[in-house]
Formats: structure tokens, sequence, C-alpha cells
């Protein structure tokens, strides 16, 4: 046997090791996160398995390995991305968008109808939350997050000069008509959308209720 003919088997082996190289460089631990996240939306968490993401990106369940200790790994970085994206980050968008509190409840009530953003959010929230109703981690991570909005809106009524306990009592008035109103996107009109946010902003704006 010549030294081509006994060399084939090794050319072939590194040949089919390329492809997996070059997925473990180009796919990062994002790709896999984005890839779960969508199969939790479409399908539910049951079907998030190392086996179903890497058959949908092409590679083997090697390459997840190469980012993620376990799957349990994989579903905590879904929740860690989905808290900072849907909270810590839109918070911190919103307080520099507008340093008038006015503003700042104004762009909070129209958050739920921001076009397609809006809606792929409120699939990715809905789906969270079905997650979160038998699964401990998921819900501590939803616990989290709506405590975090709430304290958010919290802060915009006592920037308006309401006090605690009144821009406590309006945050959670306010952030529940948006969980609402995301959840409920197909109930009326979008003109009767639009005057269900104006109404609330009237009533979000209005004097304190006399004791």
């Amino acid at each position: 046997m010549n030294a081509p003919t006994r060399n084939a088997p090794i050319r072939r082996r590194r040949a089919a090791a390329e492809p997996e190289a070059a997925a473990r460089t180009s796919l990062t631990p994002e790709t896999w996160i984005d890839a779960a996240t969508e199969v939790l939306v479409n399908q539910g968490i049951d079907h998030v398995r190392v086996d179903v993401l890497a058959g949908q990106l092409g590679v083997t369940r090697g390459s997840f390995y190469w980012h993620f200790r376990d799957r349990e790994d994989l579903l905590r970085r879904v929740l860690q991305a989905w808290s900072e994206r849907a909270t810590a980050q839109l918070t911190a968008r919103l307080e520099v968008a507008n340093h008038d509190a006015r503003e700042q409840l104004r762009d909070v009530i129209s958050l739920p109808f921001r076009g397609r953003s809006a809606a792929r959010a409120a699939r990715i929230e809905l789906a969270i939350r079905a997650w979160a109703r038998r699964d401990e981690m998921a819900r501590q991570a939803v616990d989290a997050a709506d405590a975090s909005r709430i304290a958010y809106h919290e802060t915009v009524f006592r920037a308006l000069g309401l006090p605690v306990q009144e821009a406590r009592q309006r945050g959670f008035l306010l952030y529940s008509y948006e969980v609402a109103e995301s959840l409920l996107h197909r109930q009326g009109t979008a003109a009767e959308r639009q005057a269900r946010a104006a109404y609330v902003e009237r009533l979000m704006l209005a004097p304190p209720l006399a004791d």
C-alpha cells in the first residue's frame, strides 16, 4: 500500500472534523440561546433539548457542550438573557429616552403597541410564564422580573410627586395593565386599544383619591 492510500482515512477524518470545528467557532452561546428561545416559544419547554437544537443548527451534540455544561445550564442562560433584554436593558432605555416623568409614563404605556417587537416580546413572555407554572427556576426569574418592573413603575410615579404608598399602588396597576394589554392584544381594534391607553394615562395622572 503506497503512502497516499494509507493516509486516505486520516484525510477523511480530518475533513469530517473540519465542519464541526468550524461550528464551534461560528456558533456562539447566544446562537444556542436564541435557538432555544425560538423552540420554547413555538413548541414549549419540553422540546428545548440538546438533540433538537443541534439538529436545527446543523451540528452535533458535541458542539453544544463546547459552550454549556448541560441542558440546565442552557435553560438558566435562556432565562438570564430574557431578563436582561426584557427588563434591565428595557428599563435603562426608558430612563435614558426621557428624563421627564410624564414622558416616561407615556413611553411605558406605549410598550404593548410597538409593532412586531412588542408582539415578539409578548410571545416570549407568554412562553416563559407558561414554563414558570411548572418549574421553580423559571418561576423565580419571572417573579424577579415582575418585581423589578413594578419597582421601576413606582419610581416614575414618585418622580411625579406621589407619596410612596400611592406610587406603589399605581405602579402595580399600570404594570398589570401592560401585561394584560400585551397578552390580550387581539381584544379590540387598534383605535379601541389606543383609546384604552389614553384612558389609562388619564387615570394614572389623576390626583390621588381623598382618604
